[in-house]
C-alpha cells in the first residue's frame, strides 16, 4: 500500500522544468577565444588531438568548433569520469556518437583505483598515428598530443594520471573542482618514454552559443559552467528534476527524507538539517526586531549539487 502511493504521487512530479525566463547561452571569456587561436597555432607540431568530455553527458555540451578547427588531425574521443556515470545504456552512446562520425572512443576514469582504463590511451594514439599521414612530422621520433574540451572534464587530471602510469611521476597539470583552472595553452608535459610522448594542456573552451537551455543546465550540473552565472539554487532544483525524472532517488535515504519530493525547498531543509547549515536573520515582529535562526538555503544547494559532482547520488547519464 505505501509503495503504491509514493508510485502514484511522484507520477504528479514535474515533467518539464521552468526556467523562468533564464537565459544560459552564451558564456565566452576572453581566455576562451585567446586558447582556440592558440590550439590552431599549435597544430603544425600535433600528431593526434585527444578531445576530452564528461560521460555523464556524452551527447551534450561538446564545441563544434574544436572539431572544425582542429579535425585535420587523428581524433580521439575520451569520454572521462566514467565512474560517475551509468554505463549500462553504453551501446546506444557509442551508436549515436558512430552515426555522428565519431568511431574512435574510450571511456576512462583518471583516479588512481581505475588505472586499467588509461593504460588503454596511449596505445590507442599511437595506433591511429601510425595508419595516418604525419607530412611535415613524419622524421620526427617523439609524439606530440594534443587535448581539448570544454572546462572541467578532467583534462588536467588525465594529463597527470597517464604520466602516473607510464613515467611513474605525479602532477604536471593543475588540476582543480572549478572550471577554468587552465588559462592559456601550455607547453609540452612529458607522459610516456617508450614512445616517447607529449601532451599539451590547453584551457577548456566552450561554444560561443550553448544549444539550448536544456544542454546549459546539463553543462552547469557538471560543473563545466561557473556555478554563480547559472545560480546555485537553479542547478539545485534542476538536480531534484532531474533525479525525479531519472528514478533515481538516492537523495530519499542519504538525507533522510520519508519520500521522494519534488519541490526543492523542501529537499534543502533537510540537507541544511543535516550539514549543519543555518543563518541568522532579523525578523519583524510586533514588539521589536529579534534575530532568529534559519536553515541556509544557498548553501545546502551547494551541498546538494557537490554531492551530486562526487557521486554520492549515484551514477546517472543525462543525455
Amino acid at each position: 500500500m505505501r509503495t503504491s502511493v509514493l508510485l502514484k504521487n511522484v507520477a504528479k512530479f514535474r515533467d518539464v522544468f521552468d526556467f523562468g525566463g533564464r537565459n544560459v547561452v552564451s558564456w565566452f571569456p576572453g581566455h576562451m577565444a585567446k586558447g582556440l587561436r592558440q590550439m590552431k597555432a599549435s597544430l603544425r607540431n600535433v600528431d593526434c588531438v585527444i578531445e576530452i568530455h564528461d560521460a555523464r553527458i556524452p551527447l551534450s555540451g561538446r564545441n563544434p568548433m574544436l572539431k572544425e578547427s582542429l579535425d585535420i588531425k587523428p581524433h580521439l574521443l575520451i569520454l572521462n569520469k566514467m565512474d560517475l556515470a551509468d554505463l549500462s545504456d553504453k551501446q546506444r552512446i557509442l551508436k549515436e556518437l558512430n552515426n555522428q562520425g565519431i568511431n574512435n572512443i574510450l571511456f576512462t576514469d583518471s583516479f588512481k583505483q581505475h588505472d586499467a582504463s588509461i593504460k588503454k590511451v596511449v596505445p590507442a594514439v599511437i595506433n591511429l598515428i601510425e595508419n595516418s599521414y604525419r607530412y611535415q612530422r613524419e622524421e620526427n621520433m617523439e609524439y606530440c598530443l594534443m587535448v581539448v574540451g570544454i572546462p572541467n572534464v578532467g583534462k588536467s587530471s588525465l594529463i597527470n594520471a597517464i604520466r602516473r602510469v607510464h613515467l611513474k611521476k605525479g602532477k604536471a597539470s593543475r588540476v582543480g573542482g572549478q572550471p577554468g583552472i587552465t588559462r592559456a595553452v601550455l607547453s609540452k608535459i612529458q607522459v610516456s618514454e617508450r614512445p616517447l610522448l607529449y601532451l599539451l594542456d590547453t584551457p577548456g573552451v566552450l561554444p560561443p552559443k550553448i544549444e539550448s537551455l536544456e544542454h546549459g543546465m546539463k553543462l552547469a550540473l557538471c560543473g563545466t559552467i561557473l556555478d554563480h552565472l547559472v545560480g546555485e539554487d537553479v542547478i539545485a532544483d534542476y538536480l531534484l528534476f532531474t533525479l525525479n525524472r531519472l528514478e533515481n532517488f538516492s537523495y530519499v535515504e542519504k538525507y533522510k527524507l520519508t519520500e521522494p519530493s519534488d519541490k526543492i525547498q523542501e529537499v534543502l531543509k533537510k540537507v541544511a538539517i543535516m550539514h549543519g547549515k543555518f543563518q541568522k536573520v532579523k525578523a519583524i515582529t510586533g514588539v521589536g526586531n529579534i534575530t532568529i535562526t534559519v536553515p541556509n538555503y544557498n548553501a545546502a544547494a551547494a551541498d546538494f549539487v557537490r554531492a551530486f559532482r562526487k557521486g554520492d547520488l549515484g551514477k546517472v547519464i543525462l543525455d
